[in-house]
């Protein structure tokens, strides 16, 4: 398993907001939600499984990340294991508490659609 640097861990730790790029749509940026537990890069969809690019993402497919005047090429592999789920919903109330909208990153229909990021 491919480990980001610690520089982009801390990045990614702090920003609140990143823009992703698939391979199957470049010309379309989705800003989302970010969070790192243990070193490990999370994403989900608030969408469920109607975002557009989860769906491009489902599958192990690749995209590009866009934060801090950066552009990092990952690989998204799809995460059923509970405990890294839960983890990552844990990361998601502690990072995005002030938000109205925390709470929808942690509904059911929206746990399954957690993605662990590789570095490309």
């Amino acid at each position: 398993m491919a480990k980001f640097d610690a520089d982009t861990l801390r990045d990614l730790r702090d920003l609140r907001e990143v823009t992703i790029r698939t391979e199957k749509h470049p010309e379309s940026a989705v800003v989302i939600w970010v969070v790192v537990a243990d070193d490990e890069v999370f994403v989900r969809s608030v969408q469920g499984n109607k975002g557009r690019w989860y769906r491009d993402l489902a599958t192990g497919g690749s995209a590009t990340l866009e934060f801090a005047g950066r552009r990092l090429g990952v690989q998204a592999l799809p995460t059923n294991d509970p405990d890294s789920i839960a983890q990552a919903s844990r990361e998601y109330l502690s990072k995005y508490q002030p938000s109205p909208y925390a709470q929808s990153m942690v509904r059911a229909e929206v746990l399954t659609t957690t993605l662990r990021l590789e570095p490309r």
